[in-house]
């Protein structure tokens, strides 16, 4: 999407605390294939930075063992930080860790 270009807006009302109490009870699945569509890329997406981490925060509380996960929420804290660097570190330490043992 080039600068100066707009999303159209959506037709359907949405409130923030709906989706919210969605994404929240969805499993690990249903959270990674909504990151995928509407973050394609890690540099952009429909989503907000925040929405993202917490739905990375909750996909790696489902799936607290898989280091590609890991790997995937760190890249995301990593472009987003700095913030969030010493907690991106950390995963790829702990992906690194479980693929050694």
């Amino acid at each position: 999407m080039g600068l100066g270009k707009r999303l159209p807006e959506c037709a359907y009302d949405h409130q923030e605390r709906y989706f919210i109490e969605e994404l929240t009870f969805a499993d690990a699945e249903a959270i990674l294939a909504m990151l995928h569509e509407l973050c394609p890329h890690v540099v952009d997406g429909l989503l907000p930075v925040w929405v993202r981490n917490l739905a990375y925060r909750l996909v790696l509380l489902q799936r607290p063992d898989e280091p590609g996960l890991m790997r995937e929420a760190a890249e995301n804290l990593w472009l987003h930080g700095p913030d969030w660097d010493d907690v991106a570190d950390e995963l790829k330490r702990r992906a690194d860790a479980l693929e050694a043992d």
